[in-house]
């Protein structure tokens, strides 16, 4: 009889078609906060569809009125790697509160605009801010963390484009173009090139990243 009683369970999942539940995406966003944005692509070359999750912070008192007089919600938003294992997802990497809102205070202008981008195994991390340019971080998976390997950046005034920066964390060495044409108006820009090196001793780690508005790449 207790015999029967132990393998029962078993059939009965068996009959059923039972599986053991596997993890969710949302199993892996913290309390207090909600997902923000998904984007999906292979981080770590097996061929599988990784993902990767902006969340936002769910603090009421965060929610704030502005000097238009209209409320918005300036928690801060983290991000959360996700790979693919299987049916499952694991965690390979976080960070809860490194981006700010998007509803910061933009001055004159309207505030960056954060967006993700997986590609060639990379993940990243890409401000546009319109006629004003762009600047972008590059991640790469490796011991365990996703490593900042790469920053890029375009000031522009309007479509003109008045300077490049472009630093490789990995070479060491930091690309800068100036536009020398005073009369450009886009497009027919003259750009003068300056080769430098660059001193760093450990690479930045996604998860050590406190805010992105404060990394200084300009100090490289």
């Amino acid at each position: 009889m207790n015999r029967i009683l132990k393998i029962l369970p078993l059939y009965l999942l068996i009959i059923l078609g039972c599986k053991v539940p596997k993890s969710d995406l949302f199993d892996f966003i913290p309390k207090g906060y909600t997902e923000y944005e998904k984007y999906f692509g292979d981080l770590n070359k097996d061929g599988r569809e990784d993902c990767v999750m902006l969340i936002k912070k769910t603090d009421t008192a965060n929610i704030v009125t502005n000097r238009f007089n209209k409320k918005v919600d300036t928690n801060r938003r983290g991000i959360i790697v996700l790979f693919k294992n299987g049916n499952d997802y694991q965690l390979a990497d976080k960070n809860y509160d490194c981006f700010s809102s998007e509803n910061e205070d933009g001055g004159i202008y309207y505030p960056p605009e954060l967006r993700i981008e997986i590609k060639n195994e990379k993940l990243y991390v890409h401000y546009e801010h319109g006629r004003y340019g762009y600047w972008k971080y590059t991640f790469r998976f490796h011991n365990s963390n996703f490593e900042l390997i790469g920053f890029d950046s375009s000031s522009n005034y309007g479509p003109i484009t008045n300077k490049e920066t472009s630093i490789n964390f990995l070479t060491k060495k930091k690309l800068i173009k100036e536009n020398i044409n005073e009369n450009a108006e886009g497009g027919d820009e003259v750009f003068n090139e300056t080769w430098s090196d660059i001193e760093i001793e450990n690479l930045i780690k996604l998860s050590e990243i406190k805010d992105f508005d404060e990394l200084e790449m300009y100090d490289y």
